[in-house]
């Protein structure tokens, strides 16, 4: 080595670093890639995802031979440096003391920091083009890599740390997909965005949620009298509507007022009209979560169902319709029947039905009453008093103040909500 220049040592020394920084750039790349872009890209035809996939699925033997390239590199940088200390300063203890701190300087800075960040930045362009060279240097090494890796394994076997086939593989969960969705707003519509946010949602919503209250639900009764029946089948503002004897329990079938109509043929419509053409009722069970119902109703080709509580007690009625709203938002009129209507006052007070969901209220007026308790406004009211609250109290739930308007038959009928101020807002949305 005497024989040899200094400047042809030095550049072979800054060869072994170059390389060095190109394994180190691997590896980072390859740990830091999207997954899911990378099979995108393969499923594309993309040749450098293809093999960037095929490499990751052995990720121990691909971090063999990575981390061989690396170590025997830098062992060669640390080795040549002596060899220039030890022939131009004869073995000087203070220039090997300089010499070692100068190359363990230079690997860090170009062989192990600086690629490292720089992959980090650019990870999928950086290992598509690194699967190029890593494939074919791993079926040459491959003899090596294997003999490394059974002393690996053994060891991972001895401390009980060797994974199970799958849990290598990358998983995500419901709550990290949503945050997919919403740090992809530059990418997804926001009204896209919005829907399936709400897809996400129907597993945790339940038919309780989106329920038409059995005070809200317009009915006949079978035993009424014809031109009762008549009449209200054709002011009716529903397309589909509960058929009943006597009370409003005993529900006997479910009528299609198309339907019912085509059978008028210029008569009038009557009970045993009804009983031609009405349906077995459907029934659906209390916290049955709208994700499951959806399917339910496909499956059975319903579009109405009979919400009953453990007792077997009618609470109310659920359609298909409900549910696609929940997902893409209102798209139907509202019936005049329905009474959950807003009405803003020039105070900045909105005067609320208490039959209004909360979910209703949190998703039109952006507000954030708690969901896992009572599901309407007038049970958030009572679970709060624990008692019927007289008209003029005022009372602060979640921090919205709010006054009772009107209570009647053990319900609160109408409250009045108050603005809420910034500080307190800002609260609510922690």
């Amino acid at each position: 080595m005497e024989d040899v220049p200094l400047h042809i040592m030095l550049t072979a020394l800054v060869f072994l670093l170059i390389l060095s920084g190109f394994f180190s750039l691997s590896e980072t790349s390859m740990m830091a890639i999207n997954r899911y872009r990378l099979r995108h890209l393969a499923k594309q035809g993309h040749r450098g995802a293809r093999l960037t996939v095929k490499l990751l699925e052995n990720t121990d033997r691909l971090l063999g031979v990575i981390l061989l390239g690396n170590n025997l590199l830098n062992t060669a940088s640390a080795t040549l440096v002596a060899v220039i200390i030890a022939t131009f300063f004869a073995h000087d203890d203070f220039a090997l003391l300089i010499g070692t701190i100068a190359v363990t300087f230079a690997i860090l800075i170009f062989s192990e920091i600086t690629p490292k960040v720089i992959a980090a930045a650019y990870p999928e362009r950086i290992a598509l083009a690194a699967s190029y060279v890593l494939t074919p240097l791993l079926a040459i090494c491959y003899p090596i890599v294997w003999f490394v890796n059974l002393f690996v394994s053994g060891l991972l076997i001895l401390f009980r740390l060797k994974p199970k086939k799958g849990e290598l593989e990358q998983k995500i969960s419901t709550e990290e997909l949503k945050t997919l969705v919403l740090e992809g707003g530059h990418f997804i519509q926001h009204k896209h965005q919005s829907m399936l946010l709400n897809l996400f949602d129907l597993e945790t919503i339940t038919v309780d949620d989106v329920i038409v209250p059995r005070s809200q639900i317009e009915a006949i009764d079978l035993n009424a009298d014809d031109d009762v029946i008549h009449t209200q089948l054709l002011t009716c503002h529903h397309t589909r509507l509960p058929i009943y004897r006597e009370r409003m329990d005993n529900i006997v079938g479910i009528v299609h007022v198309r339907k019912v109509l085509n059978q008028m043929q210029g008569g009038k419509i009557t009970a045993a009209t009804l009983e031609k053409v009405m349906r077995a009722p459907y029934f659906i069970p209390s916290g049955t979560s709208l994700f499951s119902q959806l399917q339910l109703f496909q499956e059975n080709q319903k579009r109405v169902g009979l919400v009953v509580d453990e007792y077997g007690e009618w609470m109310g009625l659920v359609t298909l319709e409900d549910i696609i709203e929940e997902i893409i938002g209102e798209f139907t009129t509202q019936a005049p029947t329905q009474t959950s209507t807003f009405l803003k006052q020039e105070d900045g007070g909105i005067i609320v039905e208490g039959s209004t969901l909360l979910r209703e209220l949190n998703r039109k007026l952006s507000f954030q009453f708690p969901l896992d308790g009572p599901k309407t406004l007038n049970g958030l009211i009572l679970e709060y008093f624990e008692d019927i609250p007289e008209a003029g109290t005022g009372l602060n739930i979640a921090g919205y103040p709010m006054e009772i308007i009107q209570t009647k038959n053990r319900v609160v009928k109408t409250v009045k909500i108050f603005p809420v101020s910034t500080e307190t807002e800002a609260k609510n949305l922690e």
